[in-house]
This record gives structure tokens, sequence and C-alpha cells, in this order.
């Protein structure tokens, strides 16, 4: 059997943390089993669906690089087949034709509750023979009265539901569109899903939508259940816990493949180890190690964890996120792969690493008042000018040479090269902070260092 796994987002949101953990889950399933993982659009709510949502959730899974096989599926196209599945379940007396008023449910339920019982339909149209001419109906599963529904879960093991706890579901609705279990049950056997992976707030649909592929007399798929994800106070997720759009973690600068390292250990565990590249976790992934209880999202360790794949990644895989970061021209300045490789070591993250290259890209405009008060002393200009002097004497420009040169004109002067080294940082970066001041020169370049120096004496003089 080849495994075969899918995601099945609904257009009508963002694609945020849990939907991209699931994915990930049913992706890394596939994978490491040499399957496949497909993707499908539930965007049977017309009203609420929107291409704009289909769009931001086909852009978080590809910058996730969560590709999938074969081109989308999207639900409502599907309808047809959904109608034919619904018109057999009539046929073979699975489904039946309910003609009960809003009034008449409300009133039911209302007795239900009077009598401390649970509120769900009676099934009082099962044996209706007559049937009202124009009435609206609705299209009714007969769900089994007796015995239990078992749900062998991968994830939670075996949960048993009583037949009698479970009311006839509502298949079509009196607009002839299909209902959510129909839907899902009708498309997972038509698309050979072998594996259902999704969060565990869907446990519930699990034995109905069971019984819909007994009664269709379709393979029933292995189904896997995945906790859901509380923020760090125990408490549901919220969007101050970073239940936001997935597209926002790479506007603030992380990594993908961080991304995908923290998902994976939210449930997920091999070992004590935490770091993991993306083959390994397609090596190691099994969802027998996917934990029974709910995870708690940790910011910091998403930090930590893109910190680390910012120090390991090459600079030459950034440089078209952290230019688009930028936003700016980089054509007239350095090569943006040196200058990415000179400040990973002490970046956060690609915002972080994208404000620190700006300056090579934009003179600096004014400079940090603090930097420079506690910098530029009696002497200090002095210094800078006999530095100005010797670069301009250079032949043979080079950010060793111009490091050579500071440590030349300190011992000279007889003061730490401390006292000329910041003060030429802050004249070419506008503050304190810059790559080595070697590094920071040669990228530069001798022209426009020469420039900025100049120009920042100038500046400040006024």
């Amino acid at each position: 059997m080849t495994v075969r796994t899918r995601f099945a987002p609904s257009p009508t949101g963002m694609l945020h943390i849990g939907g991209a953990r699931t994915a990930l889950f049913a992706w890394l399933y596939a994978r490491h089993h040499g399957g496949e993982f497909v993707l499908r659009i539930e965007d049977t709510d017309r009203e609420r669906s929107t291409e704009e949502a289909t769009a931001v959730i086909l852009d978080g899974l590809k910058w996730l690089g969560l590709d999938w096989d074969g081109e989308p599926v999207f639900q409502a196209e599907r309808q047809p087949e959904h109608i034919v599945a619904v018109d057999q379940l009539i046929e073979e007396g699975h489904a039946y034709r309910c003609y009960c008023s809003k009034e008449e449910l409300d009133e039911m339920r209302e007795a239900q509750r009077t009598a401390g019982k649970k509120p769900m339909y009676d099934g009082r149209c099962r044996h209706r023979s007559d049937r009202p001419e124009g009435a609206p109906f609705v299209v009714r599963f007969r769900s089994p009265d007796e015995g239990e529904t078992i749900v062998n879960d991968l994830v939670l093991g075996t949960v048993t539901f009583p037949n009698v706890e479970l009311d006839d579901l509502i298949l079509l609705r009196t607009d002839g569109t299909p209902t959510y279990n129909l839907a899902v049950v009708a498309d997972d056997a038509a698309m050979g899903i072998t594996h259902v992976v999704r969060g565990s707030d869907h446990l519930n649909n699990t034995p109905r939508q069971i019984q819909l592929y007994q009664a269709l007399g379709l393979p029933i798929p292995q189904f896997a259940h995945i906790p859901l994800i509380h923020g760090p106070d125990g408490a549901k997720m919220s969007k101050r816990h970073g239940a936001v759009a997935i597209t926002e973690y790479r506007e603030k600068g992380y990594l993908p493949h961080a991304v995908n390292n923290y998902l994976a250990r939210l449930g997920w565990s091999h070992g004590d180890e935490e770091v993991f590249s993306r083959q390994q976790l397609i090596e190691y992934f099994d969802l027998a190690a996917v934990g029974k209880g709910a995870s708690r999202f940790d910011q910091q360790k998403l930090d930590w964890l893109n910190g680390h794949w910012m120090r390991e990644a090459e600079a030459a895989d950034l440089v078209a996120e952290v230019a688009r970061l930028l936003a700016v021209d980089t054509a007239a300045g350095p090569d943006l792969e040196p200058v990415i490789a000179s400040l990973q070591e002490r970046s956060k993250n690609l915002v972080d690493l994208a404000e620190g290259a700006r300056f090579f890209y934009t003179a600096p405009s004014a400079y940090d008042e603090k930097a420079v008060a506690k910098n530029f002393k009696e002497g200090t200009t002095e210094l800078v000018e006999k530095f100005i002097a010797g670069i301009e004497a250079m032949d043979d420009f080079s950010g060793e040479a111009a490091h050579a040169l500071i440590g030349q004109v300190c011992e000279a002067e007889g003061v730490g090269m401390g006292k000329l080294a910041q003060p030429i940082r802050i004249l070419v970066a506008g503050g304190p902070v810059s790559p080595p001041i070697d590094l920071t020169l040669g990228l530069l370049g001798k022209d426009e260092s020469l420039a900025r120096l100049k120009n920042g004496l100038a500046a400040l003089k006024q």
C-alpha cells in the first residue's frame, strides 16, 4: 500500500500555526514512507471562502517547503460526486429525507432539555411516507441505534463512541449542498487517502465518518488525531501566543526550516533532540511518537532554533529574502552575499539581519547622538582626518589595509584602537554597531568609505 495523506484547509481564513503543524505532520508521514501528500481546498462554504485566503494558504505551504503531489483539488468542484453518494445512501436505506421545520426541531430539543436529556434529533422522519409537495427538506444519515463505533487512532489509541449518542447527521442541506462530513468522506475515498492526519478537535466527527464509509462500502482510512497547541499559560492559542498567519512569521524574519523544526517538536519527539535537518525530520518522523497531550507554544524556543539555523544557513540561500526585506536598490552597493555572511553570527532573524545590512546600501543621514557623545572627544576629528589622508594615499585599498592603518594612526598618536575604530564605524554606519571594522570598510570600498567619512565629519561639525 502506498501511503497517501492530505491537508485539507478551508479558505475562510489564513493558515495558522496549528494548521501548518497538521500539514507538516501529514507531509512528514507521507515522505517518511515514500508516499504521496496531496492538497484539497475545502471551499464548499461559498460565502466565506475567498481566493485571497486560498492564495495565502498556498503561499504559506510553499514557503514552508511542504510540496504537494499533483494539482490542488477544490472540493466545491466535486459537488456532483457528493450528490451521487447521497443518492446511493438514500437508495440503499442508509439515508432519508427530513421535512422537519426549524420550529418543530426547536420544540423537540426544548422538550428533551426539559426532560434532562441531551438535545439531539430523534429520527422522527425515518419512516415518514408522505412527501409534502414543494416543502423544503434535508437529507439525513440513518445512524445505527445500537452498538459502538470504534476509532483505532494512531495517536490517541482506541476511542469508543456509543452509537446511541450519535444522532442522524444531516448530509445535504435544504439548498442541495453537501455538509462537511459527507463531502470529506466522499473526497478522501476518491483521492485514495490512506491516513487522515488532523487536529483532535475533529475527533467527534470521526465515528460519523466511519459509519458513512461503512454505509457506502468504502475502505476506511487510518486516523491520527493530533492534540491541540496551547499557549505557554495552558490556555487556548491566541494571537498573543503566536496564533497568527504563518506568513507573518516570514515577515518577522523567521527561516522556514526553523519554523518546521519547531513545529515538529510541538507534540513529536525523538529522544531529547531539539535540532533536526529537513532530511532527519523525514527519516525519524513517526506518528507513534506523537504525544497524546496538548503542546505548549514556546516563543523563546522558536527564537533559539531560528538563531541556530540562521548561523547554519548558507549566505547565498538568504540573499533573495534579505533583499525582499531590505526593499532598497542593492545594485550600487556591495554584493549582498558577503554582507549577509558578515552579519549572520549575531542576527536573531532575517529582519534583524536586513536592518543590520541597510547602512551598506543607504548612507546615514543622521548619527546616533549617544554614540557620538560617547566617542567623539577632543582630538577625535584629527584622528579621523589622519585616517582619511592615509586611505586617500592607498593604491591598493582593502579592509585589512584599512585595519592596519587604524593601528598605525593610533600607535603614532599614543591612543587605543577603539578611539579611532568606533568613530569611523559611527561615521560610515550611522551608529555604534556594524560588522568588524575591517569587513565593514572592505565591503563599502575605498570611494564610499571616504565619502561617508568626509560627509560625516562635515555633518558633525555643523
